[in-house]
């Protein structure tokens, strides 16, 4: 985070280096403004698969039992001066639950190494045995993909030139420009997070035909001239509901336009947007937003904001006279509560929350929300598992807890609280951990993402895979069962060799919630600051007028058309 309420950029959620193959989607829709004919893919992503076997082939005969270590190894030929020292990894998968409809089948390896090495490490398909103790080395198989540095962490290496489907495949990883050992985990690691993995994600269905976009002449450009003058609330008029509860249930259902007491709607979903200010603006969070709106014609139903711990200024005191004045006009707020300082860049440790330290500003904001006068959501520390530095999952949960607590003991019951993960395949195993329980979350909510190039791989992901690996672990795990689900933040790259792909993707983007039903809400993240932004990258909605029409259909769906709050 940084100050005023930018979103920080956000770590990766795959290795750096790498190479993948690309795998385009084709778009189920045509121009902006005319009816979709054809429905994308049904797909599936994230299907995580440990190791079977692993060993290290070489012709050293003092590294003994290579199947039973808890690391393997690479090296070039000549290693640590021995010419005769060469190693490679030896890595078998059985995969057996992809099913007999898929299509279009991506594989990625996944390695983790304790240092970082100026090294090349190819993958290639192997013939050796991953269960024999120190199998000879061979020739290699077909190369599948490289990473010419080593990551200290994860590294990943796409290997769907070979992994095609069900069946048992083996991977061997060979090294080059460095003649030093590379110790990588093990499947006998300690730590499962660290053994070896095979991330699987597939489409189902057939692959629909070509659809040919043509680009729309850009919309008028909103205004960018600075306003620094910010709204004034109205003393004499009370904020009012813009939704009719529904009384029981977070799951409503009946005519649409109901409204649970915990803001879920009877059918469809809301859409929301994230749109940060700036100093050119005067630090607008108003004009933010609104210019956005101006862009696509239409008011969001939810604003999302990040807020701070410093109770003070837009970042810390909060509902602030934009947020005010948003929810006078329909709007839902959403407050993404982070306990850090953004303008003194200082980080809170969890135990400092739950161990009475922020009580003043806990109860300071509870009393604020409290005097909203309406339901709100809101979440504490978004993406904690990305947050090392503030502590374990434990003390989250145990943070979590006392906030909520208090809250309620401060009566501001109108606060809905949004439980948001980032939702990636590496950290599946944590999530019961920093799960705080029903009793503490209202919402689910996940931060899924089409990055792209943006973080170093080519393969392009159709919206019903981005949103859908975490939704099918959630229905899997039973973890907040029977909850709404939130795309707390959402977004998509675009793609420099087919420039109608970004256009296409929002369009087909009401197609995939509505096959994801039990997501409620769908906020974008239109922020630059989510990765860097280069000649191939480019997360915001509005880079181009290609993508502001296709985010405008997508907007104009009924499934996201409610006729309560801000899109009347």
């Amino acid at each position: 985070m940084t100050r005023h309420g930018l979103h920080r950029i956000t770590r990766f959620r795959s290795g750096p280096r790498r190479k993948a193959i690309a795998i385009g989607v084709v778009g189920g829709s045509v121009v902006a403004g005319i009816v979709a004919t054809m429905m994308p893919l049904l797909a599936s992503d994230d299907l995580s698969i440990r190791a079977a076997a692993d060993t290290t082939a070489t012709a050293v005969t003092q590294d003994g039992d290579n199947a039973a270590k808890t690391t393997l190894a690479t090296c070039a030929t000549r290693c640590d001066g021995n010419p005769r020292g060469g190693r490679e990894a030896v890595i078998e998968f059985a995969v057996t639950t992809v099913p007999a409809a898929a299509v279009n089948v991506r594989a990625t390896l996944r390695m983790h190494a304790w240092q970082q090495f100026a090294a090349t490490v190819t993958a290639h398909a192997s013939p050796l045995s991953a269960r024999e103790s120190r199998p000879p080395l061979t020739p290699a198989g077909a190369a599948l993909d490289s990473v010419t540095s080593v990551s200290k962490g994860v590294n990943e290496w796409d290997v769907s030139k070979l992994v095609t489907g069900n069946g048992t495949w083996t991977v061997s990883l060979a090294q080059s420009g460095l003649e030093s050992r590379i110790y990588w985990a093990s499947v006998e690691n300690r730590n499962p997070d660290l053994r070896p993995s095979l991330v699987i994600s597939y489409d189902l269905g057939s692959r629909p035909s070509p659809v040919t976009t043509t680009r729309p002449a850009p919309p008028p450009a909103p205004s960018v001239s600075p306003t620094t003058a910010a709204p004034k609330p109205s003393p004499t008029v009370a904020p009012t509901r813009t939704a009719t509860p529904s009384p029981t249930g977070t799951l409503p259902a009946g005519k649409c336009g109901s409204v649970s007491d915990k803001l879920v709607p009877s059918c469809g979903a809301w859409w929301g947007m994230y749109s940060p200010a700036g100093a050119a603006g005067g630090w607008d969070h108003g004009k933010a937003v609104a210019d956005v709106e101006a862009q696509v014609g239409r008011k969001f139903d939810i604003v999302h904001r990040y807020h701070d711990f410093s109770n003070s200024g837009s970042n810390g005191a909060f509902p602030d006279v934009y947020e005010q004045q948003q929810m006078r006009e329909g709007r839902l707020m959403f407050f993404a509560w982070e306990s850090r300082d953004f303008s003194a860049g200082t980080t809170l440790k969890w135990s400092d929350v739950y161990g009475g330290k922020q009580d003043a500003t806990i109860d300071a904001v509870a009393g604020r929300i409290r005097a909203a006068g309406v339901p709100v959501f809101i979440g504490f520390d978004h993406e904690p598992e990305d947050e090392p530095n503030k502590g374990s999952d434990a003390d989250f949960v145990r943070a979590w807890r006392y906030v909520h607590e208090r809250f309620a003991s401060a009566g501001a019951t109108n606060a809905v609280w949004v439980w948001t993960m980032m939702g990636w395949s590496g950290h599946y195993s944590r999530y019961a951990g920093l799960y705080p329980g029903d009793r503490y979350v209202d919402w689910v909510a996940y931060d899924p993402y089409n990055f792209h190039v943006c973080n170093g791989s080519t393969v392009w992901k159709s919206p019903s895979t981005t949103i859908g690996g975490f939704y099918r672990w959630l229905d899997d795990n039973g973890i907040g069962a029977g909850k709404p689900r939130m795309l707390a933040e959402f977004g998509t790259n675009f793609n420099s060799a087919d420039p109608g792909a970004k256009q296409r993707w929002f369009q087909e983007f009401p197609a995939a919630l509505k096959a994801h039903p039990k997501i409620k809400a769908a906020i974008y993240f239109n922020s630059a600051g989510m990765t860097s932004r280069t000649s191939t990258c480019d997360m915001t909605m509005n880079h181009d007028a290609a993508a502001v029409a296709g985010f405008t259909q997508a907007g104009k769906d009924s499934y996201l058309r409610q006729p309560t709050g801000g899109s009347r």
